[in-house]
């Protein structure tokens, strides 16, 4: 195989320290996200003080993993990347019922179906060495 032949990596997510926390519990199919106990801010993505009061009494709750789509892209095309087996995807942002927002990828539906303000819940998949929290549109009872 010539170099111009060689598939592109998918990329893996970078865990600091702050935000181990997160995917260790993503890697058990929980969605974390964090809690100031000073202001009751919740907090996503992890930090090392609230943004809101700057103070470090940070602690982590797990999300309910549900929310709405807020905005959304389809993507199309892809220049040569790690993703292009995935082509069309969906990034989206998803406003969970808990006040953050969190950019993620919308799966297991058709792509055309998607809009803003469409119910999502969490669904876990492992994608290498990771478990990613995707989002998919919720069941209707």
């Amino acid at each position: 195989m010539t170099q111009s032949d060689e598939k592109p990596n998918r990329p893996e997510p970078e865990v600091s320290r702050v935000g181990a926390p997160f995917w260790e519990a993503a890697g058990n199919k929980k969605l974390l996200i964090q809690h100031c106990k000073a202001c009751n801010e919740n907090i996503f993505y992890p930090r090392i003080r609230c943004p809101k009061c700057h103070r470090e009494e940070l602690d982590w709750i797990e999300a309910s993993g549900k929310g709405v789509i807020y905005s959304y892209s389809v993507v199309l095309n892809n220049a040569p990347s790690g993703f292009l087996a995935d082509m069309p995807y969906v990034v989206a942002i998803v406003r969970l019922e808990e006040g953050v927002q969190m950019l993620s990828n919308i799966v297991d539906c058709d792509p055309d179906t998607i809009h803003c303000d469409m119910p999502v819940e969490v669904v876990f998949r492992e994608v290498g060495k990771f478990t990613l929290p995707l989002f998919r549109p919720a069941e209707q009872i």
